[in-house]
């Protein structure tokens, strides 16, 4: 017997919109903006230092703060022994990145089909708040969500319990049985659902072996997939 499902919780980065695309062009920006030239050793090295950053950010050893304030200056300094304006770096980035909304494929056609079935939508995002607002809103996604929840106003991070406790307890109605978890990490998204006795969907496109504690109820590799879930 298929689940009832009647709520949807999104992760916006690399569920609905595509961050690797908005990273590369808002680092361009950057290491223009610096007299540097981009290459591919550089992008992998900046995924992986900014990555390894926020899965700190997830497991509560650094604060929000100290992510955005200090990323750019300890990463110029590791790799070109550069000292850089913190806030100027961090606002030519920001900005940048604010301007891209390239959806991932399907994203569009699944959340307005899912509107149309009279499901209840929901943006869940660990996002900077000013930024997550602007993408959604230029994506047209905006509209189609009955309430967006970012953790920085939200006051924790996913996959602390409390992030979707505080996020369930403002939905009228809510009910844990009938809601599903939709997003890419596993160490955010689903280990959050996890925590927080949520069915997930797991959106895995590049078909990555699961190496983590997280348990989605479901894997799909294609957003249209959820329909049949939902």
């Amino acid at each position: 017997m298929q689940k009832i499902c009647t709520t949807l919780l999104f992760d916006v980065d690399d569920t609905l919109l595509d961050f690797h695309d908005a990273e590369i062009t808002a680092l361009a920006k950057l290491f223009e903006s610096l007299n540097l030239t981009l290459n591919a050793e550089m992008k992998k090295a900046y995924h992986d230092f900014n990555q390894g950053l926020w899965k700190k950010l997830e497991l509560g050893q650094i604060t929000r703060d100290h992510l955005l304030n200090t990323r750019f200056t300890t990463f110029f300094k590791e790799k070109y022994g550069l000292t850089v304006d913190a806030k100027k770096a961090s606002d030519t980035y920001l900005n940048s990145l604010a301007l891209s909304h390239k959806e991932i494929d399907g994203a569009h056609e699944l959340l307005t089909a899912l509107k149309s079935k009279g499901k209840k939508l929901y943006v869940i995002s660990n996002g900077v708040l000013k930024i997550q607002e602007k993408r959604l809103k230029d994506s047209g996604f905006e509209a189609l969500f009955d309430d967006i929840f970012i953790s920085e106003v939200i006051g924790v991070d996913k996959p602390d319990k409390l992030f979707f406790d505080r996020v369930t307890a403002k939905i009228d109605g809510f009910k844990a049985g009938e809601a599903l978890v939709v997003g890419d990490s596993l160490t955010s998204d689903i280990l959050g659902a996890n925590n927080a006795k949520l069915d997930s969907v797991w959106f895995n496109p590049k078909k990555t072996a699961n190496t983590t504690e997280a348990e989605p109820t479901y894997e799909v590799t294609q957003l249209k997939e959820i329909l049949d879930l939902a």
